[in-house]
């Protein structure tokens, strides 16, 4: 979720109304697990690179594909378009896999609470095509490999946002100091930190428009996903 959040979130003060246990939730980060594991073990960087989202090759800007439309190389051979879905499992390091799921934690279960099981799988891996799409339209021209979980992540707050804005989570703000805030401004201002972001004109090896993106899908979303009964933005909820 970048390499300098404005805050770590610790947990939320929102029990689960609906699901007995966020299966989805925890299956995806066993799996993105799994993946980093698999990638520190003996993954080249060539084979990681055939995962990841690749702008200009998945748009055609530029040619590295055989006939097939695969990547082909030093890497693994992998059909471009597959890589909208792949590019999410792969992290950098254990700073950024663990950045990622822990924003999953927290704020993923009561997403899946709001939407159901299947339906939360649908969504978290919808907000990260659309993000890998929306990074890959906005620097078509780019040759960097784009791998990570933010996007989907970014999908995931823009529904925690729209859903629960009032309720009370803890955070570590600047990573080193507690507060006990509300969602919405702890979320919101992580939003507004990746418009500014985006916004600049250098902004480093962060793929804010993935975040962007994730965080568009999640939005429109969970609208129409989410349960019938399940108000947005709390409305006719009592917090304590």
């Amino acid at each position: 979720m970048g390499r300098f959040p404005l805050f770590i979130p610790l947990r939320d003060e929102n029990s689960l109304k609906s699901i007995p246990f966020q299966y989805v939730t925890v299956g995806l980060i066993i799996a993105n697990v799994i993946v980093f594991i698999l990638e520190v073990s003996g993954l080249s960087d060539a084979a990681v690179a055939s995962f990841a989202l690749t702008p200009s090759q998945l748009l055609g800007t530029q040619v590295h594909f055989d006939g097939s439309g695969a990547l082909t190389g030093e890497g693994i051979t992998v059909a471009e378009q597959t890589t909208l879905l792949t590019y999410m499992f792969f992290h950098a390091d254990v700073f950024h896999l663990a950045g990622n799921m822990l924003f999953l934690w927290v704020f993923g279960d009561n997403v899946e609470d709001a939407v159901g099981h299947a339906r939360f799988l649908l969504f978290y891996l919808a907000c990260g095509v659309f993000a890998g799409l929306l990074h890959a339209f906005m620097l078509p021209d780019s040759e960097l490999p784009l791998i990570g979980a933010s996007g989907a992540v970014a999908g995931v707050i823009a529904a925690y946002l729209m859903l629960h804005p009032r309720v009370n989570v803890w955070v570590l703000a600047f990573k080193v100091i507690p507060l006990r805030i509300t969602a919405g401004l702890a979320l919101g201002a992580w939003i507004v930190l990746q418009i500014i972001m985006v916004a600049l004109p250098e902004t480093g090896p962060v793929a804010w428009w993935a975040h962007i993106g994730g965080l568009i899908a999640g939005a429109v979303l969970i609208v129409f996903l989410r349960r019938p009964g399940v108000p947005l933005f709390d409305r006719g909820v009592s917090l304590a």
